[in-house]
């Protein structure tokens, strides 16, 4: 049987210079097309009501050769032919996302000795560190192409599910989405997400599905509770309980000229899949923190950045775990001084730092950090590149 498949990226040369780094973007969801952060966040175009594009201003493409691909497979316009190559946890994405890799390389070897650099939101928090693993660990087999990775930002994402889902009801108690009453009516579904999440991988996928509906009934009560507050950005509130419309994106991907430049033919374009997802669901609960210990002392910088505003994947869930998470400078990170960051001289967010590991959280910014504070986030990426965010 001949099996087709593909893995579909977009690729954007510095407007600086050849010689800076390479990023590559993971976008989460799961499912969700590297189009998106490529049009609404930090890519070098944004998408104008009457279907052209404009230049962005803060795009990452000013300070790096950035990379968005579209994955797991049956992401965006990534496709196989074999439902096999749906992937359902770590292992499988990251091996294909290797892969990628060492094909890109090997096709454009003139980036191969750059600085590389993994970043992403969402559920990149599973997504990166999984692939930052991946990529230390060819490197020291000499599996291929050495790829000279350097940091992992990651922002607003899904990293260790157990800490996160326990910060649920503290900060919406905090940000006053649910009230004091509330707060200790839904300890008891807290205290069952912990021990599902404790059972998850005990006994295959299915106890990490369990997880992820016992957990999820936290999240669900809290939006419930907020009288439907936007759960990406709580600032918001409106119908249907999605916020973004993407419909420029999607008229954009189905005109004739786009599909023939990117020569996809009539193959469907989802902003998101919903099938890829769901695939994903055994994955969700799972700890990727628990490798990033490694990475740190490998040398390799990580940024873990939140909006303020964001309840799907809070910044006060994320400090946590940065905080609690076991590693030779633990205890000097925790002692470190909290500090301003500031962008023409005003306070954008704050920071944590102490050696290769930064915390940032961006004020007046949801879920998607680039999109709200692009101006922000470009500072942000191109100071903690140079190793100035300190």
């Amino acid at each position: 049987m001949f099996i087709m498949c593909r893995m579909f990226y977009y690729f954007f040369e510095s407007r600086n210079n050849q010689t800076d780094p390479v990023i590559i973007w993971l976008q989460g969801g799961p499912g969700c097309s590297g189009a998106l952060p490529l049009f609404y966040e930090n890519g070098p175009f944004h998408i104008t009501n009457n279907l052209t594009l404009t230049w962005n201003d803060f795009g990452w493409d000013k300070v790096s050769n950035i990379i968005y691909v579209d994955q797991p497979t049956g992401t965006g316009f990534s496709y196989s032919s074999n439902d096999d190559d749906t992937r359902h946890n770590k292992e499988g994405v990251s091996n294909d996302l290797y892969d990628f890799l060492q094909a890109f390389f090997k096709e454009h070897p003139q980036y191969a000795k750059n600085d590389f650099y993994i970043t992403g939101e969402s559920y990149a928090g599973h997504y990166g560190p999984a692939l930052a693993a991946r990529v230390l660990q060819g490197n020291k087999n000499k599996e291929g192409v050495n790829i000279n990775l350097k940091g992992l930002a990651i922002g607003n994402g899904l990293t260790n599910p157990q800490i996160q889902y326990r910060a649920y009801t503290d900060y919406a108690l905090d940000m006053k989405l649910i009230t004091q009453s509330d707060y200790k009516n839904m300890s008891g579904l807290v205290s069952q997400c912990e021990q599902a999440n404790k059972l998850c991988g005990a006994n295959g996928e299915k106890t990490c599905v369990t997880a992820f509906m016992v957990c999820n009934t936290i999240f669900n009560k809290i939006v419930d509770l907020s009288g439907g507050k936007f759960s990406f950005d709580i600032r918001k509130k409106c119908a249907g309980g999605f916020c973004y419309n993407y419909s420029n994106l999607v008229n954009y991907m189905n005109l004739k000229s786009v599909r023939d430049a990117l020569g996809v033919g009539e193959r469907n374009f989802l902003v998101c899949n919903p099938s890829v997802y769901v695939g994903m669901v055994p994955d969700w609960m799972k700890n990727l923190e628990v490798g990033i210990p490694a990475i740190l002392e490998d040398g390799i910088k990580l940024l873990v950045y939140a909006g303020e505003y964001d309840l799907i994947c809070n910044w006060l869930g994320n400090s946590k775990w940065v905080q609690a998470m076991e590693w030779s400078g633990q205890k000097k990170y925790i002692s470190a001084p909290t500090t301003r960051f500031l962008v023409d001289g005003v306070e954008a967010g704050l920071q944590k730092s102490y050696g290769p590991l930064t915390f940032l959280k961006v004020h007046d910014a949801g879920h998607m950090v680039p999109m709200d504070q692009p101006k922000a986030s470009f500072e942000m990426i191109t100071r903690w590149m140079q190793g100035k965010l300190t």
